[in-house]
């Protein structure tokens, strides 16, 4: 009996003992990630402020920040839609940042809020929009993104001054190369990979060179490498869903790839996958330029705005845009694969030229 008691008792201190060397080792890392991340975390009467590592932020201290922030208005507000609303923050003539808010209350909001954070706490490409930090009270929490200057590809594509912001084919495809890049470092390169469900134009942000930014990852999921999807509740924007979501309510990889594929048709046609003449004619974006491509007839639903362009890249991009709205997700090219894609239709080109 007293040897099993010593034995019990031995067997408790060294889970005790583990438990500590864990709880250690996780505060050292975490330290050591904050040391490596952080600029600072810094309390305020009315909640927390922390800044990520970033060169635009040196000379910045949480003071400033704070004293701006407080100060925004409606006349500051740049976006808004049911992810929150968007404010221009200006630090000074040569520094701006986007300042998104979201309301907290309801727990859609608040776990929207934590999964930005999760997914884009380490994230660095350049065809992904930069975290730089957040700002989070009781009642809100603000999350502080670097500034578009060209705003979202939904506006130049559906904007109101359509006649000053007309896209060409290079732009176009400069965009659509960009945002396919971003998606593949989330599917392939994020460990644990990273499952947007939520691409569309209007979350794909222009810098000042038009090079295209993936945003908004309020619906983002994590996936482990080993896992094929991530059961999780319908969410994301009508028209760029893959058919199959609806059906499983799996979110995967392939259902970005789908939502990606509708991208490229608005870009080729400058057409919503919503527009009222679809609706009229009891159709789709999708369903209809598969009927235009079938019977090769590809350059009458091309963008009138585009002008002339050239007949092989425009047709070749239709092409892997049907790849990617292939109805069985098993059928879809990885966004890896699109990129591969993309790229050759540019180095085709070249050679061609040359």
């Amino acid at each position: 009996m007293a040897n099993d008691m010593g034995l019990a008792f031995y067997i408790t201190i060294c889970c005790i003992a583990l438990i500590i060397s864990k709880i250690i080792l996780s505060i050292l890392l975490y330290k050591r990630w904050k040391r490596k991340n952080m600029i600072y975390e810094e309390g305020f009467s009315g909640g927390k402020m922390v800044m990520f590592r970033s060169p635009v932020l040196q000379s910045l201290t949480s003071d400033v920040f704070l004293k701006k922030i407080l100060k925004l208005s409606n006349k500051d507000i740049i976006g808004a839609g049911g992810y929150g609303t968007v404010y221009r923050l200006m630090i000074n003539d040569t520094k701006a940042f986007a300042v998104k808010r979201l309301n907290r209350g309801s727990a859609d909001r608040d776990k929207g809020f934590e999964r930005e954070l999760e997914a884009m706490g380490d994230i660095k490409h350049r065809n992904i929009v930069t975290l730089h930090g957040y700002y989070s009270t009781p009642h809100y929490n603000l999350l502080i993104y670097e500034l578009m200057p060209n705003g979202s590809l939904h506006a130049f594509l559906h904007g109101k001054s359509m006649d000053s912001k007309i896209l060409d084919w290079p732009t176009r495809y400069k965009i659509a190369l960009g945002a396919a890049r971003g998606i593949a470092y989330l599917h392939h390169d994020c460990i644990p990979h990273i499952i947007h469900r939520d691409i569309k134009p209007s979350n794909i942000l222009l810098d000042q060179n038009m090079e295209a930014q993936v945003s908004d990852f309020g619906l983002a999921t994590l996936m482990e490498p080993d896992k094929t999807h991530v059961s999780t509740f319908v969410a994301g924007t009508f028209g760029y869903l893959a058919p199959e979501y609806f059906d499983t309510g799996r979110a995967t990889a392939k259902g970005d790839v789908y939502s990606f594929g509708v991208v490229l048709l608005e870009l080729l046609t400058g057409r919503k996958p919503t527009d009222e003449a679809f609706l009229e004619e009891g159709t789709k974006l999708v369903t209809w330029v598969k009927g235009v491509v079938e019977e090769r007839k590809e350059e009458y639903v091309v963008d009138s705005s585009l002008g002339s362009c050239p007949v092989d890249e425009i047709n070749n991009t239709f092409s892997i845009a049907l790849m990617c709205l292939e109805t069985d997700p098993i059928k879809r090219p990885t966004i890896a694969e699109v990129v591969k894609m993309l790229e050759k239709i540019k180095s085709e080109k070249a050679v061609n030229d040359s």
